[in-house]
């Protein structure tokens, strides 16, 4: 639904409720779920739903499903942002498990030399290993703005060899957008990432459980 639509229907459902002559304004809330008539079963009121509403057993039924198209449910793809470490092959594992699924990936540059020389690399180089870096954050925060504000899902791995500062990082940029986040680490981080685990939706270890999450997800299925 664009917002002229929701405009055109909320200035309907105010034009209804100055020439309703029923106890009730008829109510009909602005999101994707039925809303019922509060002049009650078998009333209806006399100026009508608008336009865009459908009439049914004495109930306004919320407008179209902007999700449905001529009857039928349009597919939604799920945008997953995979960050944090960059050492092991777990991003891989986690795309080949959900590749029968209408999910599209997203990541960081994995490549750890590219990752840190960027800026230099493009913008020139610095004395100061400071500035080096900074350069290189900005470039890559480019990236990982634009990815984790498209997805609906961010997956966060913290590994065992190295404290990856910046995934911390991406995990609170994505709780701040209200992202719904999984994070994965070993049980022996659990007492440092403690705040970190608060603001996620789901806390695993392995790879193999963030496809589980997906399936049931986008399927309504368990691990068998």
């Amino acid at each position: 639904m664009t917002r002229a639509d929701l405009r055109s229907a909320l200035r309907g459902i105010a034009d209804a409720d100055r020439t309703s002559t029923t106890t009730g304004p008829c109510a009909i809330l602005p999101s994707r779920v039925t809303g019922i008539c509060k002049a009650g079963p078998g009333r209806i009121c006399k100026a009508g739903p608008p336009a865009d509403l459908q009439r049914g057993a004495g109930r306004a039924i919320m407008m179209q499903d902007p999700f449905r198209q001529q009857g039928k449910e349009s597919t939604m793809t799920l945008q997953v942002y995979l960050s944090g470490e960059i050492h092991s092959d777990w991003r891989n594992e986690i795309i080949n498990g959900a590749r029968d699924f209408d999910v599209a990936f997203s990541a960081p540059v994995t490549d750890h030399a590219a990752s840190d020389d960027c800026g230099v690399a493009i913008m020139g180089p610095e004395e100061e290993d400071f500035w080096a870096d900074h350069k290189g954050a900005k470039l890559n925060a480019i990236r990982t703005r634009r990815d984790i504000a498209r997805a609906d899902l961010v997956v966060v791995r913290f590994g065992e060899l190295y404290r990856q500062w910046n995934a911390a990082f991406d995990a609170g940029y994505a709780s701040a957008l209200g992202k719904a986040i999984v994070v994965m680490h070993p049980p022996e981080h659990g007492h440092a990432l403690k705040e970190v685990d608060a603001a996620a939706l789901a806390v695993v270890e392995h790879p193999e459980q963030v496809v589980q999450i997906l399936t049931y997800v986008l399927e309504g299925t368990l691990p068998r």
